[in-house]
């Protein structure tokens, strides 16, 4: 009997740091902590607002939850993902179906007993996301729409909870929570678009499945129209001239991702939109220093 050739640490590490999207993880950390001291403040107390414990224990909540999300994500799209990403499986090659399921059960327990210890609001939130992360991977995300929206959902959570948990300065959050929500959500559909060859294989229905790319686009173009719009009229109830003029300068990539979008039309086209949207997001996380 010859036996089973093990794998390298590093190769393990590398693959499960892929699995649990660690620059995503990175990229939500960030985000909570710019929260913290740029949009609840105070900012003339910065020290302070990094050393504070409860944002760390919120921030390692909403990590340990979205990193059993992106596992039981993969758990459930092995078969899709070999087809439209095979080089990015993580699961059956470098960590067995069962250690990542209880992987994906021990972080959102300690994420919602985490929640639970910070407030009763949290923990209900914390519950909330790993029910619909369950779900979305279940089901959710080969239906219409409503995956797109799930996700979008969860990811304006994170800057949501803080201003559960804050109660101040909740308007300029919320914003950027609208942000957050509109951005995620051209970026589902577009990663759709692009998965779209694995995704149909195994009878999903996702809206560039039902309603072809062409008309696909068209509801994009109606979506970043919308969101502009929603995004500047409330800005202005706030009668913030700093945040009005932060996202005027995003324009400038989001005006470039539209028109990428209207010549896009292979998998690598869509490849590029969804990173650049994800670039859009950052950039957005990264002027709340100005806000």
């Amino acid at each position: 009997m010859v036996a089973r050739q093990s794998i390298p640490f590093s190769a393990f590490a590398s693959g499960f740091l892929r699995l649990i999207r660690v620059q995503n993880l990175l990229i939500v950390v960030l985000t909570q902590f710019l929260a913290r001291v740029f949009l609840v403040g105070p900012k003339t107390e910065i020290i302070n607002c990094l050393t504070d414990p409860t944002l760390w224990l919120l921030s390692l909540s909403t990590v340990c939850i979205a990193a059993a999300g992106y596992i039981i994500n993969d758990y459930f799209d092995i078969k899709i993902d070999l087809i439209n990403k095979p080089e990015r499986v993580v699961i059956g090659r470098y960590l067995k179906r069962r250690v990542a399921m209880g992987v994906h059960q021990f972080l959102n327990i300690v994420g919602c007993l985490i929640g639970l210890y910070l407030s009763k609001w949290v923990f209900v939130a914390d519950v909330v996301s790993v029910s619909l992360l369950w779900f979305y991977s279940a089901q959710f995300k080969r239906q219409p729409a409503i995956g797109n929206i799930v996700i979008s959902l969860l990811t304006a959570l994170s800057l949501i909870i803080l201003a559960v948990y804050y109660r101040q300065n909740t308007g300029i959050i919320l914003i950027y929570a609208l942000f957050s929500f509109g951005i995620s959500f051209i970026r589902e559909i577009i990663k759709d678009m692009q998965d779209i060859r694995g995704d149909a294989r195994f009878g999903c229905r996702t809206l560039p499945i039902v309603w072809g790319l062409r008309r696909t686009k068209y509801l994009l173009y109606t979506l970043i129209g919308a969101f502009l719009i929603s995004l500047f009229v409330i800005t202005n109830s706030l009668d913030n001239a700093r945040l009005t003029f932060i996202f005027a300068l995003l324009l400038l990539p989001i005006t470039w991702m539209t028109y990428r979008l209207i010549i896009a039309d292979t998998r690598r086209d869509f490849g590029y939109l969804s990173n650049l949207c994800k670039l859009i997001m950052l950039m957005g996380v990264i002027s709340m220093i100005w806000a």
